[in-house]
């Protein structure tokens, strides 16, 4: 039997934020046995992990496919390697991945991702973009996995009834809807759709904040901001900006435990 675990991440609060499956094994698996348990278990992505020389490999599957770059099912795989007593909890979590290495460390109550930086790297029309979401938008721009558009506020990125099916038909991973903060705890606030990859509005987004992060920061001039995706479940991830990097701040708490009976 294989433990596999259901954790919530990018809060301290069960049913909030993103939910990720994590599954801790011997070895390496074979890649249709895990995306099968990807989709049943029916997240937005559950994470498959297994020691290497150099600390874990890590692979991140949606229910219908492999993708290359997942904050959440990171944060909560280090979760559950500390939690677990896999990993002790003063060491940090290196994990070899399709995006290269990433690690994570404690810091209190707190984990801390270090991520590639995914700046964007052009502007494209804006007419498809305010036609799949209603509303008209500041720019829009594409980095090397999806679009983000922005919108002039707050209540415009909440409000959104986009069209999952245009989304979709894009070319991209997802897009990213974003704008300023405006209450005193938030610098910015997003949502993500990907519909193209199983998940029609990712609750919580850390690989999307690698784009957000460059993004806010040229704007708002700082190099660590906070920002919240205004999804249903909610979640707040901490981003600084350092060079190339990026290090996401986030909670986790696990919600599930239980045995996959092979």
């Amino acid at each position: 039997m294989t433990r596999i675990r259901q954790i919530d991440a990018f809060t301290n609060e069960p049913f909030r934020g993103n939910p990720a499956g994590v599954c801790i094994l011997s070895g390496p698996a074979d890649k249709v046995w895990m995306q099968s348990v990807a989709a049943e278990m029916n997240v937005a992505e559950t994470a498959f992990l297994w020691p290497v020389d150099d600390g874990f490999s890590l692979r991140w599957f949606t229910p219908t496919t492999e993708v290359d770059l997942c904050g959440h099912a990171t944060l909560a795989s280090a979760h559950a390697l500390w939690e677990s007593g896999t990993l002790e909890s003063s060491r940090q979590a290196v994990f070899s991945t399709k995006s290269g290495i990433l690690t994570a460390d404690r810091e209190g109550d707190w984990i801390v991702l270090d991520f590639p930086s995914e700046p964007r790297v052009e502007e494209i029309e804006r007419e498809p973009i305010e036609a799949a979401i209603g509303t008209d938008v500041l720019g829009v721009f594409r980095n090397r996995f999806d679009y983000l558009a922005e919108v002039s506020s707050e209540r415009e990125v909440t409000d959104l009834s986009p069209d999952l099916r245009a989304i979709r038909a894009m070319g991209c991973r997802g897009l990213i809807v974003t704008a300023r903060g405006e209450h005193p705890d938030r610098d910015f606030v997003s949502r993500f759709f990907a519909p193209s990859v199983g998940v029609d509005e990712d609750p919580v987004t850390g690989s999307a904040h690698c784009f957000l992060a460059p993004y806010w920061s040229e704007k708002l001039g700082g190099n660590e901001l906070t920002g919240y995706q205004a999804s249903t479940r909610g979640g707040v991830v901490g981003v600084e900006l350092h060079g190339d990097r990026v290090r996401l701040k986030g909670q986790a708490i696990t919600v599930l435990d239980g045995e996959l009976i092979d």
